[in-house]
């Protein structure tokens, strides 16, 4: 089972006021996407890491590959306009003989072994799976005016996370779909979803953090400092 992870970290770093290329933030002296490729590369179920990286500043990502020091075959292409842009991206450079890909943020660096194993091995049985955590808060969906419209059963509810896994072929074919009718998604299970196919939820982890603003990384701090201890 020949598995391919494409890492998208060619985000402009918006909600960091667009001045920081958060995937490159240093977090004890290392950029958070270096813990992520770690990370993922300890999971013993890669061929291939393809690190999607800002147009331009392609050696920031190989400069991060070099610094996680994975024992894998890589390699850094450059992102494109949206985030569905750089996974595609990505995508055309996996190889042919490819079974699976993974795609997990560049910036979600604590995800653990058994998450990525169980995404991996739910996709291999039914072709789409994603890791998620059940919503823990209480969830209304509010009209224009900021006022309550309905209160949604939470227990139906999932909060949606990477990796996200797939055969090869399915993927490509929702992102050839999808970019014919010029439809954007916020992630690449929603492309799947679009096509009609089925996608498997896996549960994830609560630690498996999104650093997207500033305030997130107190909390990948602590459990950096953690993990250290433990």
């Amino acid at each position: 089972m020949i598995v391919t992870a494409i890492v998208p970290a060619a985000g402009a770093g918006i909600r960091f006021g667009g001045a920081v290329r958060k995937q490159f933030i240093a977090l004890n002296g290392l950029p958070i996407l270096s813990y992520t490729l770690r990370a993922l590369a300890a999971s013993n179920a890669l061929s291939t890491i393809i690190v999607v990286a800002p147009p331009g500043e392609e050696s920031r990502g190989r400069e991060a590959l070099e610094l996680a020091d994975v024992n894998l075959e890589t390699e850094v292409v450059p992102g494109g306009q949206t985030r569905q842009d750089s996974v595609y991206n990505g995508l055309q450079r996996a190889k042919a003989d490819t079974d699976l890909v993974l795609i997990h943020d560049g910036v979600r660096p604590f995800v653990s072994r058994d998450v990525v194993l169980a995404t991996i091995e739910a996709a291999r049985e039914v072709g789409a799976a994603i890791a998620a955590v059940p919503v823990v808060d209480t969830i209304k969906r509010v009209d224009a005016d900021g006022c309550v419209v309905e209160t949604l059963p939470r227990g139906q509810l999932w909060s949606i996370q990477t990796p996200q896994v797939f055969r090869y072929a399915l993927l490509m074919r929702a992102h050839r779909a999808v970019r014919e009718q010029g439809i954007i998604a916020t992630d690449d299970a929603a492309l799947v979803e679009r096509i009609g196919e089925m996608v498997k939820v896996v549960k994830g982890s609560y630690e498996n953090l999104k650093i997207t603003s500033e305030e997130d990384l107190p909390l990948a701090d602590l459990i950096l400092r953690r993990r250290a201890v433990s």
